[in-house]
Formats: C-alpha cells, structure tokens, sequence
C-alpha cells in the first residue's frame, strides 16, 4: 500500500494455496476449474493475483503434451503424453512450488510493475519453495550433466533428442528463477512476526536459513504490538494486564533487534479491529512505512552475499592453506553440520541444508576444520596430496 501511495505500480502475488490474500483484501478472485485466475485491479496502481500451481501445471503440461507430440508426428516412441493426467504430477517434489516461482520471475522480466510483493505460505513452506531451484538443478546436474544433454539433442536418438530439449528448458526457467532469488539488488525478503518468544525464535531461525540460501532479508515486522496508554489511566486490573502485556512485548523486540544485527526491525501497533479490506489496510500502511528505512539502510546491507569467498590464507603448494567464507548466522550452533559429496560442500544449519558448489582449486584439497566468526561460516581446507598436480 506504501508503494502505490508513492506512485509505484505494485503487483501483490500471493503464493498461499490457501488463498488468504482475497480473504485479507475482502476481494473474491475467480477461480474457474481448468483455468489459471488472472490479475485483477484492486486500485489504481494496485494489481494482485493468487497463482494457483495446480491449475499452472495444467496449463503448462498441455503445452509440453503439445509440443512433444508436433516433434514426434512421424514417429512413434511407445510413450503417450496425452494419456499423463497433470494431477499425477502434483506428488512429485517441488513441481507446484517451481512452477510459481517461474510465474513470479516471468511477471518480474515483464517489467511492468516497479514493485512485485510475493505474499508466501508460513515458513515451513515458504523455505521448501525458495530450496526448490537449487534443489533440482542440483539433482539434474548430478543425474544428467549438461555435456550428455547437449549430446543427445544432437544425436540419432529423436525420443531423446526431444526430452534433452525439454529439460533444456526447464533447466534455463528455473535458473532465471534461481538467479533472481540470488540477487541482492532486486530480490529482498521480509520477515513477519509477533512479539512472542516462540514467534521470535522461529523469525531467527528463518532469518539463519534465508542467510544460508543466499537470500537478502530486508527487514522484520512485528505485528500486533501494544500502543503506549496513558499512566493516569493504570489504576484498573485490566490496564495492569495491558501494561505488563506491552512490556513483555518490548523485551522480547528489544532481544529481536539485538538479534538482528543491521536487519531493521518495525513495528506495527495493534489496530484494534481486523485490518481487512482495503481501506484498513491503507491505514495501516502509514503505521508501517519500510520505505524510508530501507532507504536508510547502510549500503553494505544491500551489497552483502550469500556467495563463498575462496582465500588463500598462507602457504604455496601441498603446504597451502585456503578459506572458504560464507555469510550465516546460526541460531543453534549445534544444529551446524558439514559434509563433502564430489565436488560440493553440504552445509547444514537450524533445520536447512545448502550444496555448495566448490572452487576449482577447492576440489582438489580436503577439509581441515571449520569455525563460525562474527557471523560468517569459515571452512579450512588443506591440499589432498593424491589430487594435488605437481
């Protein structure tokens, strides 16, 4: 709402297959069976959509289904597309949750609006759908290299020509999605929550995932926090009850922003009445104005990234010593674990993993410790005598 008051054109897409921005809104999306709900113009300057992934993968499957079958007019495979229902795929992992981040990096490459806002599910989920593009580029890199996909679409093989062609294109969609999630200056991610320890902790936690995935979290929001009342008012049990309420509350904010470090921590008051509709909403948006502190916000928090850094340390040769650097802040510092697969570092922390692709020089040495410093994750490795050149 802060957005379009200032001019910008603003599309809210909402992520929840619960279908609760409508409900927030007080605004009916249609919702036809075999359709893919389109945007619709809540104000000027204001437009929204609830992408709806079951009804995506419909769509898309049939242009798959198409364009496989104008390949293979002449020949014959023994493999019938059209007799795949798409709700078959829906238990495959991360399929719906790919789809709409494609949606969402599609509307952002329209350059249409100046703001997109993805209103996303709770934590949980929302992690699961941010992990899904590392997770199957990940997996098609290990299962079918690029080398062999380029090979096969050149070969005799029209059947596997085809499919090469098609994870081709899967493969360039979701890395767009995946380069834009990993992009600093164009992608931020804001956390919600409530002044209760419980809330707060899991705020922390998801703040220690996003900062694992690479992704820029730019501010926390502390919804439904106590107004200040009047003193001369405190002498009733219920004013008591306020009092020791909203203190609590502000304890518990006090720990969030020595928590968060640089990450600007804001406060929404309780409004009383449910904000719903548009209006109520307008309202509350002057209560909760981001803009003027991200503007605010020191330029190395805007430029920070998730990328390692490689540092030689000391030495030359077998006797070298490299750091690989990685921002991460752990809130349970036994929750960390590291392992090595191949090329890539596995790096766990509260609840999340990371495969992290490895420098050249990196895959050649072997690990020799690893220490959390201020912040940041930093991994010792030493030169593997059986795979260093000489």
């Amino acid at each position: 709402m802060s957005y379009a008051r200032a001019g910008a054109s603003v599309l809210v897409a909402s992520l929840d297959q619960a279908h609760s921005l409508g409900d927030a809104l007080g605004f009916r999306f249609p919702h036809d069976p075999g359709t893919v709900a389109g945007i619709a113009t809540v104000r000027p300057g204001l437009e929204v959509i609830e992408v709806d992934s079951l009804a995506l993968l419909e769509d898309r499957f049939r242009d798959v289904v198409r364009m496989l079958e104008a390949d293979n007019t002449h020949h014959d495979h023994g493999v019938d597309f059209a007799a795949l229902d798409p709700a078959e795929l829906t238990g495959l992992p991360g399929v719906q949750e790919l789809l709409m981040l494609v949606e969402v990096t599609q509307f952002a490459n329209e350059d249409h609006w100046d703001v997109i806002v993805v209103d996303c599910p709770p934590s949980a989920d929302m992690l699961r759908i941010v992990t899904a593009p590392d997770t199957l580029l990940g997996y098609l890199e290990r299962i079918w290299p690029p080398h062999a996909r380029a090979m096969s679409t050149i070969g005799t093989d029209l059947r596997r020509a085809v499919l090469a062609e098609t994870v081709e294109r899967i493969v360039g969609a979701v890395t767009e999605v995946r380069d834009l999630l990993a992009d600093h200056r164009r992608t931020g991610a804001r956390l919600i929550t409530v002044a209760e320890r419980v809330a707060v902790a899991e705020s922390e936690r998801v703040r220690s995932a996003t900062a694992l995935l690479g992704l820029r979290v730019d501010a926390v929001v502390v919804n439904k926090v106590l107004p200040a009342t009047d003193p001369a008012e405190s002498n009733h049990p219920a004013a008591h009850w306020y009092l020791n309420r909203r203190g609590e509350q502000l304890a518990v904010i006090a720990e969030l922003q020595h928590d968060m470090d640089a990450i600007p921590v804001l406060i929404a008051q309780h409004t009383g009445a449910e904000p719903v509709g548009v209006p109520a909403l307008t309202a509350l948006s002057y209560a909760v104005d981001t803009d003027p502190v991200l503007r605010d916000k020191p330029a190395e928090v805007h430029a920070r990234s998730g990328d390692p850094v490689v540092r030689l340390e000391s030495g030359t040769g077998l006797h070298s010593v490299y750091t690989l650097r990685m921002h991460l802040s752990v809130v349970d510092p036994a929750t960390l674990r590291l392992g090595r697969v191949e090329d890539d570092l596995i790096v766990g922390a509260d609840g999340i993993r990371r495969r992290v692709r490895l420098a050249p020089v990196l895959r050649r040495c072997t690990v020799d410790g690893a220490r959390l410093d201020g912040g940041y994750l930093v991994v010792g490795f030493r030169p593997d005598p059986q795979a260093w050149p000489t």
